[in-house]
C-alpha cells in the first residue's frame, strides 16, 4: 500500500504537462498526465485505450514495434471493467486502465512469450514475470508485446517470427535493440511507457536512437524472474523507459522492489522512486569518457553530438571534464565476452542439445552457445576477477566524479537490411555485437545507467548519452536525468511518423 499510496500523491501534484498537445490527442500526453486524467475522470480507460489502439492501427504496420496484439474487442472489454471499477471507487493503481505491452522476452501468462524463436511461437509461461505481475498490480491493461531480437541477441530488432523493427525516425534504419520494439513504441505514441531489459545495451541503445528514456538500474534493483536459475544471472536486468524521466521513475517505482524468489533482489518497495524527482544538479561533477582515449571507434558525429549534449549539463552548473579509466579495457571485453558467453549457454543448453529446437537458432545463438561451452572453470574464474577490478576503478573514479557519461552507441542508426555493423571508422568488428562495445562499462559495473537523448547527428538521426552513477545511487541519476529532461529542447522534436 505504500506504493500505491506516494502514487497517488505525485499523481495530484503532477499537473498537466506543458509539452501535451491537450486532451484531443490523449496519446501526447505524458504517462503521470494520463493517468490523473484518468482518475479525475476527465479520460475514460475506453477513451485511453481506443486512442492508443488507433494510433498502432495507423503506425505499427510501418515500424513492426507492437507484437501479437490482442483483439481490440476484448481489450476495450477490459478498458470499460476499469472505467466501471473507477466509478465505483477503485482504482487499482497509478496505471489504472492505461495499456501496455511487455517485452517479448517477459513472461506474460496470457500472451504468447516467443522470445522471437520460432520454436516457441506457442509458448505460453504458467505465471507472469514478476515485472508483469507488478505492472498488472498497478492497472495497466497488457495488450501485446513489443517486439526484440531472438533471445535478445544483438542490438538490432530483428528475427524470424515477426521480422523487423524499424527506427521511429526512418524506417530505412536499425530501431536498435534488443528493447528496439519498446523504444519505438514510445517515440510513435503506442504506449505511453514501456519495459524492457538490458544486459547489453538493450535498454540504452534503442533509446538513443529513438529519442527517449531508458535506465538500467542498479543489480538487484528489479527482479529478474522467476526462473530456474536465480544465483548466476548478474548481468542482465529488467527496467523502464519512457518519455520523460518523471513517467520513467514512477514506472521503476513499480518495478523495483524485493521478491524473496530472486534472493539477490535489493530490498525496499520501489516507492522512493514515486517521490518527485528533485530539478537541480547542484554544481555536479561529470566525468566525460568519450572514446575511452581512443580505445573504441566511433562514426564522425558521435562524439561531437554527446559534447554538444553534454554543454547543456554545464549551463545547469554542472562541472564536465574528460577522463580515462587507468585499466586495460581490452581485459575488460574479454571478461565480458566470457561471462555473457557462460551465461547464455547455461539457459540455452536444453535447446542446443536437442538437434530440431538448435536448427531453429540463428548463428549469433549458436556462437554464444559454443564459445560458452568451450570455457574453463578457470577463464569463468578470471573473468569474475576482472569483472571485480573494474568495479573497484569505477569506485575509484567515483572519488572524484558524481557521473560518468558515454554515448549510448558507437555509431547512428545503420541500415536495417543488415544483421549487425562489420566495420566502424575503418575498424573490423570480430563478433556481432563489438560495436556495441561502449555499454560494457556500465554493464560489467553493476551501477544505475540511464540513456538520455543527445540530440541528432549529421543525417538527423538520434543520439543517446549514458549517464552512469555510484553503486545504487539510481534516484540520483534520474534527479540528475530529470533536471536534464526539463533543460534539453531534443524530445519537442517528435517522429515523422506523428506528422
Amino acid at each position: 500500500m505504500m506504493k500505491l499510496t506516494l502514487a497517488a500523491s505525485a499523481l495530484t501534484t503532477s499537473g498537466l504537462s506543458a509539452r501535451a498537445s491537450g486532451l484531443d490527442d490523449i496519446t501526447a500526453l505524458s504517462a503521470l498526465d494520463l493517468s490523473r486524467a484518468i482518475h479525475d475522470r476527465n479520460i475514460s480507460c475506453t477513451e485511453a485505450m481506443t486512442a492508443y489502439l488507433d494510433r498502432i492501427d495507423a503506425v505499427n504496420p510501418k515500424i513492426n514495434a507492437i507484437v501479437s496484439l490482442r483483439p481490440r474487442e476484448e481489450l476495450l472489454a477490459e478498458a470499460r471493467q476499469a472505467d466501471a471499477e473507477l466509478a465505483a471507487g477503485r482504482s487499482r493503481g497509478w496505471l489504472h486502465g492505461m495499456p501496455q505491452a511487455p517485452k517479448d522476452l517477459t513472461a506474460t501468462s496470457d500472451i504468447v512469450t516467443t522470445m522471437g524463436y520460432r520454436g516457441l511461437v506457442q509458448n505460453r509461461p504458467k505465471i507472469d514475470s514478476a515485472l508483469v505481475q507488478r505492472t498488472r498490480a498497478a492497472g495497466a491493461i497488457m495488450i501485446g508485446k513489443t517486439n526484440t531480437p531472438e533471445f535478445g541477441l544483438g542490438s538490432h530488432t530483428y528475427n524470424a517470427v515477426f521480422g523487423t523493427t524499424l527506427n521511429a525516425w526512418d524506417q530505412r534504419f536499425s530501431a536498435g535493440g534488443s528493447s528496439g520494439g519498446a523504444a519505438v513504441a514510445l517515440a510513435a505514441h503506442m504506449l505511453p511507457v514501456a519495459d524492457g531489459s538490458d544486459m547489453m545495451g538493450s535498454l540504452r541503445n534503442p533509446a538513443g536512437w529513438n529519442n527517449v528514456y531508458g535506465f538500467r538500474p542498479s543489480m538487484g534493483r528489479v527482479p529478474f524472474g522467476p526462473g530456474p536459475e536465480v544465483f548466476f544471472q548478474q548481468l542482465g536486468y529488467e527496467g523502464p523507459m519512457a518519455r520523460n524521466v518523471a513517467d520513467l521513475a514512477m514506472l521503476l517505482a513499480t518495478e523495483a522492489g524485493y521478491d524473496p524468489r530472486m534472493p539477490l533482489s535489493l530490498a525496499g518497495d520501489g516507492s522512493e522512486f514515486a517521490m518527485p524527482l528533485r530539478s537541480e544538479p547542484g554544481g555536479a561533477r561529470i566525468g566525460w569518457l568519450g572514446d575511452l582515449d581512443g580505445y573504441l571507434p566511433m562514426q564522425p558525429g558521435v562524439l561531437e553530438t554527446c559534447e554538444s549534449a553534454l554543454k547543456i549539463f554545464e549551463d545547469m552548473g554542472c562541472h564536465v571534464e574528460p577522463v580515462r579509466p587507468d585499466f586495460a579495457l581490452d581485459r575488460l571485453w574479454i571478461a565480458w565476452v566470457t561471462l555473457r558467453s557462460f551465461l547464455v549457454s547455461g539457459g540455452m543448453a536444453a535447446l542446443y542439445d536437442t538437434p530440431k529446437s538448435r536448427d531453429l537458432l540463428k548463428p549469433e545463438a549458436i556462437w554464444e552457445i559454443e564459445t560458452g561451452r568451450a570455457l574453463t572453470s578457470s577463464q569463468i574464474f578470471a573473468a569474475s576477477v576482472t569483472r571485480s577490478a573494474w568495479h573497484q576503478e569505477m569506485l575509484r573514479l567515483f572519488d572524484s566524479y558524481d557521473y560518468l557519461a558515454l554515448p549510448t552507441a558507437q555509431i547512428f542508426p545503420f541500415d536495417a537490411a543488415e544483421a549487425w555493423p562489420t566495420e566502424i571508422a575503418g575498424r573490423q568488428m570480430d563478433s556481432y555485437h563489438r560495436w556495441m562495445e561502449v555499454v560494457i562499462p556500465g554493464s560489467m559495473a553493476g551501477v544505475p545507467v540511464l540513456a538520455v537523448p543527445a540530440g541528432f547527428g549529421p543525417e538527423g538521426m538520434p543520439m543517446g548519452l549514458q549517464l552512469m552513477g555510484r553503486p545504487r545511487a539510481d534516484r540520483a541519476v534520474l534527479e540528475l536525468g530529470h533536471a536534464y529532461d526539463m533543460a534539453q529542447g531534443f524530445t519537442a522534436r517528435k517522429s515523422p511518423l506523428l506528422a
